[in-house]
């Protein structure tokens, strides 16, 4: 451009003196160790036990979304411990089914009112087409109310061929839908909705999937969701989260069948290049933390 033309040699010296010693000090205050704010870990390596937590550990399952009545442990012939994961076991989800397996969300998920960010991990092996029965399937769910109200979750949908996959950024009711507009009505371009229109999920490799959101409840907040390390898309817009930590819930495999293995969550956002090399590692996780 000719205005770049036209810069000293001596400002442009300047400028990438400056440059430089801005870029050292956001790398130095970068994270060293992936680990670094993780809260929950789930490895599923001979136990569907948490491998790691900063809250309960303990599986549990539910007959129903409303999760009364949990019981520890994994729900009998609906999902069960596999050895053909990513590193080493997996979870595999059989038949679609009423029945929920959920962990406590108490601390494993951070939780702040006025500044709220954090990141989702997980694989999952599965071809949607063929192994997913009809209806709206959710791989997963983080929410102490219900899928519209408070709640992240990932879902694919019921209608489309292929089957869409989406991550749903849904705040309280009221802040996001102060009318009360029927779903139904609400086009397509205004549901707080990251939409991936040809998912590449299949039978024979397994998929990575991330998603991070940062600054919710104050400003600038975004949400984006990551498969295979590269990004889907974002929402840059305001979001409001009230969440009661102690009915918090993270919710895997709503009526999903499929596999799915190191499920991990953060209270932090990770970094475009930390979910990259997430999706890239030989290693799980557990090993890393098994380490320190």
């Amino acid at each position: 451009m000719i205005y770049t033309r036209l810069i000293s040699h001596q400002r442009v010296l300047f400028a990438s003196l400056v440059w430089c010693f801005t870029s050292t000090l956001l790398v130095a205050q970068q994270p060293t160790k992936l680990t670094e704010g993780l809260t929950f870990l789930a490895g599923f390596d001979g136990t569907a036990d948490a491998t790691y937590s900063a809250g309960d550990g303990k599986v549990y399952h539910a007959k129903s979304l409303s999760l009364t009545d949990a019981v520890t442990g994994l729900p009998p012939d609906v999902v069960s411990l596999s050895k053909d994961g990513k590193y080493g076991g997996c979870l595999k989800f059989g038949k679609r089914s009423e029945v929920c397996t959920f962990y406590r969300g108490a601390k494993n998920v951070s939780f702040d009112a006025k500044k709220l960010s954090g990141t989702v991990s997980l694989w999952m092996k599965l071809d949607p087409q063929k192994d997913l029965e009809p209806g709206f399937v959710d791989p997963l769910q983080i929410t102490d109310k219900a899928w519209n109200n408070s709640c992240l979750f990932l879902d694919f949908s019921k209608d489309e061929t292929p089957r869409h996959f989406r991550l749903g950024v849904f705040s309280d009711y009221k802040y996001w839908n102060p009318q009360d507009t029927p779903w139904d009505n609400i086009a397509a371009a205004d549901r707080p909705m990251i939409v991936v229109e040809k998912p590449t999920f299949s039978q024979k490799s397994w998929t990575h999937v991330a998603f991070v959101w940062h600054n919710f409840n104050a400003d600038n907040s975004v949400a984006e969701l990551f498969i295979d390390g590269q990004s889907m898309g974002a929402l840059q817009k305001p979001q409001r989260v009230t969440w009661d930590s102690q009915k918090l819930a993270i919710i895997p495999g709503i009526y999903y069948s499929g596999l799915m293995d190191e499920l991990a969550i953060w209270n932090r956002a990770l970094s475009a290049a930390e979910i990259k090399e997430l999706s890239s590692r030989t290693a799980g996780l557990s090993v890393q933390v098994d380490q320190q």
